[in-house]
């Protein structure tokens, strides 16, 4: 184990870390919760009827059924007759058993941090959102249980690390609480939220009722991802996270959709699942006005890359000036200059229409095609500008509430990153604001030590320069928590360090 030790301690990421200078912050480490340890807690916090239905919640996380068998227990025919999806397997650490200890027990975890170069890292337990598939009854005790034995667990290490508050978003209220519980009880600085809700397509639920119809009601549903088209009204909790300064962070996938519903393979199901997932939730915000209504709304959008941030951005910009509520008038079949067309159809459709006669009263009609004017009216004036809502009247604004309000988060080792620090192909020349998140504790990082360093190599590679390392695992990360809580390194390594230079 010395021998072990003293090789972890000559790391490359230490290597890196010694040369910086500056500290580094992690946005995205997964851990582990040991079983015995976290049962006995929830337990004691709501009796063995609430273990069973963590057991339950965890249990059922990654599998898919279909007719009560998963996918190993069915037949290549049964997962075509069902579409059974492959679901992700062997998604954690294990044959490199001392990262496996790191991940899982608390202490050794603050210990190795410097092996990783990191100062400071934010820490996902790997069941943290797991409350959400327990159901109505026990969703929200169990997000409560949860929460208290992450905060207990790393108490003692909050020099470095810690833990996110997992939130329940079903009901703006239930959000709210477990909101409050977990900032002002348990003293937590950052929450996890799932980026939508799944629910039941009204009309069809009411026909086919989901304990009669389970399979229909299995598949008839749409993703609520709070900002637009909402039943409910989210603006309270927006307004409470912004009041109690709290940075908002998720980790939301797509496989499953439509696109990614492979019954065969995980990897098909799994490479951009969290961009597209996340860009949905983010758009949603966007569009839906909370970015605006909110200006101190500060969300990391984790696992995707940032790559998608930077077009998003670009597209939003580029959709804007050809759709904005003027532009759009372009298209407006009543902006069409009838006797200008049939005018020219005079001059020069004599070999397409063939001995037709011009009729101005169909000619619009029949010049776009059967499919381009299909709906039984014309939008009114409300309907025109699908930026009305995100308050968009110059391209500055699309800035401020995109680029402002959104933090990516990129792993180690991905090239991509580069395309935020890009600022040549941003409107206004802005950069996107990457944040450093290694990911370490799941498959993408096989070596505990090593992400620092992978980062490094993309410099020595000329993929980023040394001021865009910087921004990555330093800058952007504490922009990204400070913004929304000035306080939030406060009695912290990263704190410590900056009081010694005199730069907090």
């Amino acid at each position: 184990m010395n021998d072990r030790l003293k090789q972890a301690h000559a790391s490359r990421s230490a290597a890196v870390k010694a040369g910086l200078d500056h500290p580094v912050i992690d946005t995205d480490v997964h851990v582990n919760s040991f079983a015995p340890v976290l049962e006995d807690y929830v337990a004691q916090y709501g009796g063995n009827q609430l273990v069973d239905a963590l057991r339950k919640a965890l249990g059922g996380r990654f599998v898919t059924r279909s007719g009560g068998k998963d996918w190993y227990q069915q037949t290549p025919q049964e997962r075509q007759d069902n579409r059974t999806l492959r679901a992700p397997w062997w998604a954690r650490v294990t044959r490199n058993t001392y990262d496996l200890a790191t991940y899982t027990i608390p202490s050794l975890l603050h210990e190795r941090l410097g092996e990783q170069g990191s100062d400071y890292s934010v820490l996902f337990p790997n069941d943290v959102l797991s409350p959400a598939a327990a159901g109505s009854e026990f969703r929200q005790p169990l997000h409560r249980a949860l929460n208290h034995f992450h905060a207990d667990q790393y108490q003692a290490y909050a020099d470095r690390l810690t833990p996110v508050a997992g939130i329940p978003m079903h009901t703006p209220k239930e959000a709210i609480e477990e909101l409050e519980f977990a900032v002002k009880t348990l003293g937590l600085k950052v929450i996890n939220i799932p980026g939508g809700v799944r629910r039941p397509i009204r009309a069809i639920a009411e026909k086919y009722p989901a304990k009669e119809h389970p399979e229909v009601a299995k598949h008839a549903g749409y993703i609520d991802f709070y900002g637009i088209d909402s039943e409910h009204d989210y603006d309270p909790f927006w307004a409470k996270v912004v009041e109690l300064g709290v940075p908002v962070t998720t980790h939301y996938g797509s496989q499953g959709w439509t696109g990614r519903q492979s019954i065969s393979n995980y990897m098909f199901n799994h490479v951009g699942h969290f961009a597209d997932g996340s860009q949905a939730f983010a758009k949603a915000l966007f569009f839906g006005g909370v970015t605006r209504r909110f200006p101190g709304l500060r969300v990391g959008l984790l696992e995707g890359g940032a790559d998608w941030g930077s077009h998003v951005y670009t597209h939003l910009v580029d959709r804007w000036e050809k759709r904005n509520k003027v532009a759009v008038r372009n298209y407006d079949p009543a902006e069409a200059d009838v006797d200008l067309l049939a005018a020219l159809f005079e001059r020069h459709g004599a070999e397409l229409l063939k001995g037709r006669k011009v009729d101005k009263s169909t000619l619009l009609r029949d010049s776009l095609g059967i499919s381009a004017l299909p709906h039984s009216r014309e939008p009114d004036e409300s309907e025109i500008d699908d930026f009305a809502l995100a308050g968009i009247e110059k391209v500055e604004d699309i800035r401020d509430r995109w680029v402002n309000s959104f933090f990516f988060g990129s792993e180690a080792d991905d090239r991509t990153v580069a395309a935020a620090f890009n600022e040549r192909v941003h409107p206004l020349r802005v950069k996107v604001n990457a944040i450093w998140s290694s990911d370490v504790g799941h498959w993408d990082v096989p070596e505990f030590t090593e992400p620092l360093a992978e980062t490094w190599d993309l410099v020595e590679q000329g993929v980023l320069s040394a001021a865009d390392f910087k921004a990555f695992v330093f800058d952007n990360p504490y922009r990204f928590y400070t913004e929304a809580n000035p306080r939030f390194f406060e009695g912290t390594e990263v704190g410590r360090k900056l009081a010694a230079k005199g730069k907090q």
